[in-house]
């Protein structure tokens, strides 16, 4: 923990996000930041690492972790984001269980029993209020609220920023007396390099479609700084060599295309020009390879 002078009433905690794909984690997430921390697509799985962002405020500290949505995993890859989840469930001070309000009353008997096992606040969040009817939210909230394990119920959207304020007073009240875990200027525990391998993989989500975007792992070969540019060159990694070609495109094309709009939104997050440079390389079956997935960063 950092310990500085501080005053005696100072506030400091992980808020641990969880929830199935696709309810809104991310957008969450970069609403409570202010900015863009974590990729959002319209595809499941697009989280796949626990990503810290850290907001701090005279007399407190949130850390907030946004996690890649529950699922049955299938795959080494998949069982490693899974490991995220569950260090979440363990060390939080807070947890916010959110769910989509379409969702209804479907209820995940495996989540709620693990809700149920910790000995910390929860908070259900019903996201995506702007799309709801009046019966179907009041119906849910009124079940959650009688759900014993269930310390408060927050309707919102995440997108449109409503709801989101009264939810983050709430976790303040919520978290422990205590210094800051991290230096009061540090924004997030993930270096550079990361966000642009993520920024590049919220791309190829973007513009391909059934099991490319899940088969790639991108990883920053080199980043060098100047004054007044950055160079980027990064490796993306395919688990077969048949969809080596597909990524890459016609002439390129395709790969040109997630070069040029992952540069633009690179240049916007460091505020710098970026020369971008991307490789594909085939690393076999690597989703099921225990060395490679740790070497990426999986463990």
């Amino acid at each position: 923990m950092v310990k500085d002078d501080l005053p005696t009433t100072h506030k400091a905690g992980f808020v641990n996000i969880i929830g199935k794909p696709n309810v809104g984690k991310s957008t969450l997430m970069n609403a409570f930041m202010g900015e863009k921390f974590s990729i959002i697509t319209s595809k499941a799985q697009t989280t796949r690492h626990r990503i810290l962002g850290i907001l701090n405020g005279d007399d407190f500290q949130v850390v907030l972790s946004d996690t890649p949505g529950i699922i049955k995993p299938h795959y080494g890859l998949q069982k490693s984001m899974m490991k995220f989840v569950h260090l979440a469930l363990e060390d939080a001070d807070v947890l916010v269980y959110l769910r989509d309000i379409k969702m209804g009353l479907t209820i995940d008997e495996d989540i709620v029993n693990k809700l149920k096992s910790v000995d910390v606040p929860v908070f259900v969040v019903l996201n995506k209020i702007d799309v709801a009817d009046e019966a179907s939210l009041k119906e849910q909230i009124d079940y959650w609220q009688a759900q014993d394990f269930v310390a408060q119920v927050f309707p919102i959207s995440a997108l449109n920023n409503l709801g989101v304020e009264g939810l983050f007073e709430a976790i303040l009240k919520a978290l422990p007396l205590s210094p800051p875990f991290y230096p009061k200027d540090q924004l997030t525990d993930r270096p550079e390099r990361f966000f642009v391998e993520e920024i590049i993989r919220e791309k190829i989500l973007l513009n391909y479609k059934q099991e490319i975007p899940y088969s790639v792992e991108v990883v920053t070969e080199s980043f060098k700084e100047d004054e007044d540019i950055i160079r980027i060159s990064a490796l993306l990694f395919v688990s077969r060599k048949s969809q080596k070609p597909i990524l890459i495109g016609r002439n390129g094309s395709m790969l040109k295309k997630v070069g040029s709009e992952a540069r633009k939104d690179l240049e916007v997050f460091f505020g710098k020009k970026i020369f971008l440079q991307t490789f594909v390389k085939v690393k076999e079956n690597w989703r099921d390879n225990d060395r490679l997935l740790k070497h990426f960063g999986y463990e």
